[in-house]
């Protein structure tokens, strides 16, 4: 009964992290069946690290620059997570 009630809480406990697994391959697929928003992510990201990396404040606007390519990879994951959503309905 004792083991029973470990192999219970470790799949109540477990669970979770599960679906979770489960939604971001439903989100990695979503992205491979949209390659160019999966290519924009990739390029925005290589552009933050460049810019991060830069000696230059590209005339002031690099904060507001990288705050804004941020803000677009986590649109465009939203957006792949939207239809990821639509597709399990």
């Amino acid at each position: 009964m004792k083991m029973f009630a470990v192999a219970l809480a470790a799949g109540v406990l477990l669970a979770p992290m599960g679906a979770t697994f489960a939604n971001a391959q439903t989100v990695r697929s979503e992205l491979r069946e949209h390659p160019r928003i999966l290519q924009a992510i990739r390029e925005i990201e290589d552009a933050i690290a460049y810019m991060e990396a830069a000696p230059s404040n590209f005339g002031g606007h690099k904060v507001a620059a990288i705050a804004a390519s941020r803000e677009a990879v986590r649109q465009l994951r939203a957006a792949a997570e939207f239809r990821a959503e639509m597709d399990r309905r």
